[in-house]
């Protein structure tokens, strides 16, 4: 037997079930916009070759890679939980140590955005 009832549709019972979850944390497209231009600006330098975007309940975290094989030498962060205390937003090494933190992603992202200077 079935516990959907006859007269409700199969949809709105999986989008109950999915509204019941708890909230995930993303990037909203101007904060995506800004990192994917420095990630496009670093990979035409031929320093970096990959990525990958992890949404977690907690923080939403965009990984840049050397290599697909290695571990991330970068992390962008978005913690809502500091976003009183240090920032919301992070940029961790690949050893673990915080490199920048703030309130502002485009202070933030500075610790690891080479802009050309005239010599």
């Amino acid at each position: 037997m079935s516990s959907i009832s006859g007269d409700m549709d199969p949809g709105e019972s999986r989008g109950a079930e999915r509204n019941a979850t708890a909230p995930v944390v993303t990037f909203n497209r101007l904060e995506l916009n800004r990192i994917l231009n420095l990630y496009g600006r670093m990979v035409s330098d031929g320093e970096w070759r990959d990525y990958a975007i992890d949404f977690l309940k907690d923080r939403a975290v965009f990984s840049v890679f050397r290599r697909t094989s290695e571990v991330p030498i970068y992390r962008i962060e978005k913690d809502p939980r500091l976003a009183r205390k240090q920032g919301i937003y992070s940029v961790i090494s690949a050893s673990g140590l915080i490199l920048r933190r703030g309130h502002e992603l485009d202070r933030v992202l500075l610790a690891i955005d080479r802009k050309l200077a005239v010599v």
